[in-house]
């Protein structure tokens, strides 16, 4: 019997075999790239609380070294902003918030004059949590202020409040914003009280990179202060809260940032923890020119008023006064008298309207 040896074919992997193979590889070197990572924080962590600043404040990242001075200070964000106020650089909870989580990190003049006072507050080297910054992040195109019109904080200079208030927010992209359609409806109930006041616009961007849009509402006469709601997709960012001045101001965050010529729909509705009391009026102020303005005001039909009027001033120049019946400013004022529709409605439209406060008020019998 003769035999013969046994040929053995070399095995040839498939291609499902191969793709196998380099994933389970790649599992293999993630883990121990986390398995690293984890003894690094261990490490770190391991470190007594004021070698880790010391370490943070060498080698970053910037939010976690301010996270950690925070704490080292034993401050809390509220003592903190009392003392940057009184340092004449104010600075909402939030921000301070938004900025040691890493969402956000300071970046304009005003952030970064904030900031080398808040370095003072935790008792660190002049320029210690500056220098962790680097260079800014890009933020796409960006066009220079229209020269015919003011910017949302130049608007609001002499109101000291609200220009703390926007100092404190990421308010670069107002003037890149066009507004080519706004409608404001406000809600009166049977007791003559404002329950909410919803806002539908529509905005283009004339810069890459604009992604937020700042809503500010500012009650007549101080009290509870209303809650924001945004509609999907948006999402609300930073808020600041005033309540000694009826005010509050919040960023409304879009669900990306747009192209330039890309256009975003806000919507956003202004409920009232308490119904306001026996409201007169309803206003805006336009600071950049706009397409179309809508003003509505819904009564229940069980409280109707006696008469509507619409009015308009010719500009800004009376924006730290309150809303006031037009009758009883010595500022000239625009009036139109308006009627109610079958629902107990009326509204104004301003058109191709420059800077000015524009609004709706009543009378009640």
């Amino acid at each position: 019997m003769s035999s013969r040896p046994e040929t053995i074919e070399p095995r040839t992997r498939q291609p499902e075999q191969t793709e196998q193979i380099r994933q389970t590889e790649q599992v293999r070197q993630t883990e121990q790239v986390k398995q690293a990572e984890r003894v690094g924080q261990a490490t770190a962590q391991a470190l007594p609380p004021q070698a880790q600043l010391a370490r943070l404040l060498r080698e970053g990242p910037f939010h976690e070294a301010l996270r950690a001075a925070i704490a080292a200070s034993g401050l809390s964000l509220d003592r903190i902003q009392v003392r940057l106020r009184r340092m004449g650089r104010p600075v909402a909870p939030a921000t301070l918030s938004s900025w040691q989580s890493g969402r956000y990190r300071p970046e304009r003049q005003q952030s970064l004059a904030a900031l080398a006072a808040l370095e003072a507050v935790l008792r660190l080297p002049p320029g210690a949590l500056k220098d962790l910054l680097g260079p800014p992040r890009p933020r796409g195109r960006w066009l220079p202020p229209h020269p015919d019109h003011a910017g949302l904080a130049q608007a609001w200079s002499g109101h000291r409040p609200i220009s703390e208030a926007l100092h404190t927010l990421d308010t670069r992209w107002d003037e890149t914003l066009t507004r080519l359609s706004i409608h404001n409806r406000l809600e009166v109930d049977a007791d003559r009280r404002v329950r909410a006041m919803s806002s539908r616009r529509l905005l283009r961007a004339e810069a890459d990179g604009a992604d937020r849009w700042i809503a500010l509402y500012r009650l007549d006469t101080p009290g509870p202060l209303p809650r924001i709601r945004l509609a999907a997709p948006g999402r609300l960012g930073s808020v600041v809260e005033m309540p000694e001045d009826g005010l509050v101001v919040a960023e409304l965050l879009f669900d990306r940032p747009l192209a330039r010529g890309e256009t975003v729909i806000v919507e956003y509705t202004v409920e009232h923890r308490d119904p306001r009391p026996f409201s007169q009026c309803m206003e805006t102020a336009i600071h950049v020119p706009m397409r179309e303005h809508l003003l509505e005001v819904r009564f229940d039909p069980a409280a109707l008023p006696r008469a509507c009027y619409s009015f308009r001033t010719p500009g800004l120049d009376d924006l730290t006064e309150p809303p006031v019946p037009a009758r009883a400013s010595g500022h000239p004022h625009r009036e139109q008298r308006l009627r109610l529709d079958a629902s107990g409605s009326v509204h104004a439209v301003a058109l191709a309207a420059g800077a000015c406060r524009f609004g709706i008020r009543w009378v009640w019998d």
